[in-house]
């Protein structure tokens, strides 16, 4: 009698890659750093793996930005890294202020990430 053994392996394997839908929200940040322009004029871009998700909008003069917008992925995969990137918009050139990274994990879960140029970014994912 042969062995369901193999069979029952892929089944684990294949939930392990099943996909989910993502969802991120509640996007903001507390004490963005002010530069000789000014107060920061803050925004996000938003990646899931390798796919960009989108780029919220601008928040002129504002050093505590609240984002409304909100980013769905369907093909999200558990431990997947997301990243976000907060950045300060300039006439010239966007300043980079700080690149927050976390793999995914099922369930909903809300993070505060500490931005390599000063203030923090607050963000809730849900994933499942």
């Amino acid at each position: 009698m042969a062995s369901n053994l193999p069979l029952l392996l892929l089944g684990f394997c294949y939930v392990g890659l099943a996909e989910s839908q993502l969802k991120l929200f509640d996007l903001r940040a507390s004490n963005l750093p002010s530069n000789l322009l000014g107060t920061t004029d803050g925004y996000v871009k938003v990646f899931c793996g390798a796919t960009t998700l989108g780029t919220t909008s601008i928040r002129p003069d504002n050093a505590n930005p609240w984002w409304k917008e909100e980013f769905s992925y369907f093909k999200a995969q558990e431990n997947e890294v997301l990243r976000l990137e907060v950045y300060d918009s300039d006439v010239i050139f966007d300043d980079l202020l700080g690149v927050c990274q976390r793999q995914l994990k099922m369930g909903t879960h809300e993070h505060d990430c500490y931005l390599d140029k000063g203030g923090t970014l607050h963000y809730t994912y849900t994933i499942g």
